[in-house]
């Protein structure tokens, strides 16, 4: 296979309907071995709404020119309370992308 799958985990806070399911929030990521380009991405969010939302909104970046731009988009257009879960979880996907291009 050309792809990576990688997830990145986050702290899911209190109050949420997610949180009655999992104690973390999880971002799923397909990567592109050789562009870094997200094929296609999952969360644990509790609405299939959401969840195709987060899909939509990082389908199609290369994590090869960093996450400021998807991390932007994700401030700007995700205004649920898991927005700082979903943002700490998309920087530790980021993270183990870099993790598995060091080995590479």
């Amino acid at each position: 296979m050309n792809t990576y799958f990688i997830a990145g985990h986050a702290k899911l806070p209190t109050g949420m309907a997610a949180r009655s399911i999992y104690e973390t929030l999880t971002i799923t990521a397909e990567i592109d071995k050789h562009y870094g380009v997200i094929v296609d991405a999952s969360c644990t969010l509790a609405t299939e709404h959401g969840r195709d939302y987060i899909s939509r909104l990082l389908k199609g970046y290369s994590l090869r020119h960093g996450i400021d731009k998807p991390l932007e988009d994700l401030k700007n257009g995700y205004l649920g309370k898991a927005n700082h879960a979903l943002i700490a979880a998309l920087k530790d996907l980021y993270k183990q992308y870099e993790t598995m291009n060091s080995v590479q």
